[in-house]
């Protein structure tokens, strides 16, 4: 999936392409990407890289590997992946209401880091009861339960980094 808009993580004066480049992470599907740049961007700007015309982008040089970011990039993502997740709340509530079973004996919920099959259990009584609204409710409704922002934030960055075959939120439109 396509991001229309790029949160700049880092940018080179003078990249490997002779101008100068951004690295940053698409706003909705979490792509890493390597822009050419127009004009000078500040860290954690968000520019447009969709379709139409671009006023601080030139042209997307490629999809990035989690690796192929600078030390300052992968610094940034840590900082900026909450904002995110608290701009596509709506996403992520779906996704505690809606996951389901992957295999037989593994529920997507169970790819969150901090979720075992106690947390799962008690998520899934809990989201039949009433679902949840907030992904702050969450946490309030399922007891010890580790901070959900911070389970998010940390998924998504092993996706990033290639850890595991199975993809929530990383380029995935499902949720």
């Amino acid at each position: 999936m396509k991001d229309e808009y790029l949160i700049v993580l880092d940018f080179l004066a003078r990249g490997g392409v002779g101008e100068p480049i951004a690295q940053g992470i698409g706003e909705k599907y979490f792509n890493l990407l390597e822009v050419t740049l127009k004009q000078k961007v500040d860290f954690f700007e968000r520019v447009y890289i969709g379709s139409g015309p671009r006023d601080k982008v030139g042209r997307i040089v490629r999809r990035l590997n989690y690796d192929q970011l600078t030390t300052l990039a992968k610094e940034n993502l840590e900082k900026v992946l909450p904002q995110l997740i608290e701009k596509n709340e709506e996403r992520f509530v779906k996704f505690f209401n809606l996951s389901g079973p992957i295999t037989p004996k593994l529920h997507s919920l169970e790819l969150l880091p901090g979720i075992g099959k106690k947390h799962l259990w008690q998520i899934v009584e809990e989201r039949k009861n009433k679902p949840f609204q907030k992904l702050s409710e969450i946490n309030e409704r399922i007891k010890l339960l580790p901070d959900v922002k911070k389970m998010i934030a940390k998924r998504i960055i092993e996706e990033l980094q290639g850890k595991d075959e199975y993809r929530l939120f990383v380029g995935n439109p499902q949720f």
